[in-house]
């Protein structure tokens, strides 16, 4: 092995410093071991490692980069790297990587410090901090802004002592501070997903079909309250289907399109799905709710797929009955299962997002399970949670930064 030096570059941002520093190196045959460059308000850092094969350059290499850089108005500075130092590097080479993802509506260095924290007690070396959301107008730091998001990402690298007390302790920081942290293997699917399904009722639109439904038959209170229970996983989600549908007989059917023209989307949803449109994703409504509401949301959002119970009518009013196989949430999983079968995509590559129990079975065999705003059991329950921001937070956990959406 031949010196080794970690060069590090740092000053104004300008055209050519990259090149300039790759010219002179290049003059004398160096190898390049590694490279990273950041740019952070106009500011580069930029570090190489290089090796050079002729003893007797190293003085040349240092002066010429001294001199060479100065002109520049960037400053260098090097530091000797030894055989041992660096074979220990390489060795770190396949060990597992993870990605932490921080959301809120806005970040705060507690937040960071909290979060390197605990990585740092598992034993898990954080390699690369990157933010995907945009910008912050100044007038908009620290001011309270609730359409606001803002996101970072940590790549993390190590076996970790216990992932799964760390995954706990990141659960835990998100209670305490009130924000988001989505833990995920660095896998090849995580930036290759392809479908995502979504549940409609309280999660593409605020609240529950059925309990505006029951509010207008005067039944309000009580359905809602099962409700309630059954997306809490309290109760049997078929069960209290039937029940809640039977309560709604004699409903006329005027009242639907009424309740359709009230629904509206959640905070992000949109924007989300017009994005995820754009980018070529297959998306689907997967609802234990009803198909008059989902064809809706589906034609408003241009969603590719929609499965949903029938409200069975009568004579123009609501009968009450349930005759046929209910949308739950074995069915919600089999469906998944279904579609991403016929478009051909691994379930590693779907997303899955919902809010109740009856959404945990999708939840979990998802590549990426999403907690929308969720029911204590379910967020604690699903791989990933978002209770903080917007549904278009998602787009963060698919690693897709403000930037390549704008």
């Amino acid at each position: 092995m031949k010196d080794i030096l970690l060069i590090n570059v740092s000053g104004q941002d300008k055209p050519g410093i990259t090149t300039a520093v790759a010219v002179l190196l290049a003059q004398y045959d160096v190898n390049i071991l590694d490279i990273g460059q950041s740019v952070i308000h106009d500011r580069l850092s930029l570090g190489i490692l290089a090796q050079i094969p002729r003893i007797d350059d190293i003085n040349s290499v240092l002066k010429d980069a001294l001199s060479d850089l100065h002109e520049l108005g960037v400053q260098v500075r090097f530091e000797p790297v030894s055989e041992q130092s660096y074979a220990s590097w390489v060795g770190q080479q396949g060990k597992p990587q993870h990605i932490v993802t921080l959301l809120a509506r806005f970040i705060s260095a507690e937040h960071i410090a909290k979060v390197t924290e605990v990585t740092a007690q598992e034993g898990l070396n954080i390699d690369h901090i990157s933010r995907l959301s945009g910008r912050i107008p100044l007038d908009d730091v620290g001011a309270a802004n609730n359409a606001r998001k803002a996101c970072v990402e940590f790549s993390i690298r190590g076996e970790g002592q216990d992932i799964s007390a760390y995954r706990k302790s990141l659960l835990e920081l998100s209670s305490q501070l009130n924000i988001d942290l989505a833990y995920q293997e660095d896998t090849v699917y995580r930036r290759h997903r392809r479908l995502v399904v979504f549940d409609m009722d309280s999660t593409l639109i605020e609240g529950e079909v059925i309990d505006e439904l029951a509010s207008v038959a005067g039944v309000g209170d009580e359905v809602a309250a099962i409700t309630a229970r059954a997306m809490a996983g309290e109760i049997d989600f078929q069960g209290s289907f039937r029940q809640r549908v039977a309560m709604l007989k004699g409903l006329d059917a005027s009242v639907l399109d009424e309740v359709a023209g009230q629904l509206k989307l959640t905070e992000g949803a949109e924007y989300l799905v017009n994005t995820l449109k754009s980018l070529g994703y297959k998306t689907a409504i997967l609802s234990g709710g009803f198909t008059f509401f989902g064809e809706r949301i589906r034609d408003r959002l241009g969603i590719d797929y929609m499965y949903a119970n029938t409200l069975d009518m009568a004579n123009g009013v609501v009968t009450g009955e349930v005759n046929y196989d209910i949308v739950d949430g074995q069915r919600k999983a089999d469906l998944l299962i279904e579609l991403a079968a016929n478009e051909n995509i691994k379930l590693e590559q779907t997303v899955a997002v919902g809010d109740g129990a009856n959404d945990l079975p999708m939840l979990s065999i998802a590549g990426l399970g999403i907690a929308y705003h969720a029911k204590p059991l379910v967020r604690a329950s699903a791989k990933q949670a978002i209770s903080n921001i917007g549904l278009d937070g998602i787009l963060y956990l698919m690693g897709i930064r403000d930037r390549e959406t704008d």
